[in-house]
């Protein structure tokens, strides 16, 4: 079980994905909840599902900041991608930004 600093809880067409030297690294993330028992997709079957792939993102995420190394997001539904910097953390801020989440009450 991730501890409360890894995890986070996003929407399956957010993707996050991380510049690793000359590679990018898909985090494909396990479903925490599924109203409508939908089966689970492998992550090149979960970005044809939006009409996508997951070539087609890297080259969008590489337009959007040259290929800097860290944390990118990629909603796939919209096709918009983000650049959120080199920490995990960086990435729930960005979600934040997104209205995605909200801080840990428990942290406070």
């Amino acid at each position: 079980m991730a501890d409360s600093n890894t995890a986070i809880v996003c929407p399956v067409y957010y993707q996050i994905i991380q510049r690793r030297g000359n590679g990018w690294a898909f985090k494909h993330g396990e479903p925490f909840i599924n109203l409508f028992n939908a089966p689970n997709l492998s992550p090149e079957e979960e970005f044809a599902a939006f009409g996508t792939s997951m070539k087609k993102v890297a080259i969008e995420l590489f337009r959007i900041n040259g290929g800097k190394q860290g944390y990118y997001i990629a909603n796939i539904l919209d096709k918009k991608y983000y650049y959120c910097g080199t920490e995990w953390e960086d990435v729930k801020v960005k979600l934040r930004e997104l209205g995605i989440g909200r801080p840990d009450p428990m942290e406070a």
